[in-house]
């Protein structure tokens, strides 16, 4: 009898380590925010959950915070500013997307303590990446800490491949559990 219930306590540990390896290669991961490139919105050492499975029946939205493969061994963490077709240029600390201005809320106290000088640099698309449009089945993402962040306007657009998936829930800290936009 001792053998049996040890058998069926193996099993069990057996099913939910598989559930666990399952449910974090396939559907979400746990992701530590690395660096100051998506401050105010999101600190050094936040961790969050990376929903993997909302990308692969839909794609990403403008303003999505999403993580991808930079390198083969460095994810990132930034914020999705062009979907493909997309016009993208900066000009006194405006963005426009498709030659209208669009509001970055998420931006604003960063402005107001940038001390008269712009917090976003100046560039147009086709400067950064001599394209006039972002391409299709790309990304063109930006750090929220523009004047501290590498992303598009150093690597390039990003291919829907390479993103791993939307982070909007951080859980670590304790006392700073929330979800982020």
């Amino acid at each position: 009898m001792a053998k049996s219930e040890s058998w069926e306590w193996l099993k069990a540990v057996a099913v939910a380590l598989l559930l666990a390896v399952v449910i974090r290669y396939f559907f979400f991961a746990p992701i530590v925010v690395d660096g100051e490139s998506m401050m105010p919105t999101l600190e050094h050492n936040d961790r969050m959950i990376v929903n993997k499975i909302g990308y692969s029946i839909s794609e990403p939205d403008r303003f999505d915070i999403v993580v991808f493969h930079a390198t083969q061994s460095k994810d990132y963490i930034k914020r999705v500013i062009g979907l493909p077709g997309d016009h993208v240029a900066y000009e006194n600390d405006v963005l426009y997307i498709n030659g209208e201005p669009v509001e970055e809320a998420y931006l604003d106290d960063y402005k107001e303590n940038a001390h008269n000088k712009p917090f976003t640099g100046d560039f147009t698309l086709e400067g950064l990446t001599g394209e006039s449009t972002v391409p299709e089945g790309h990304v063109f993402v930006l750090g929220d800490n523009r004047q501290h962040s590498k992303d598009s306007r150093h690597i390039g657009t990003i291919p829907y491949d390479e993103v791993v998936g939307k982070a909007n829930f951080v859980f670590w800290p304790f006392n700073e559990f929330r979800i982020v936009n």
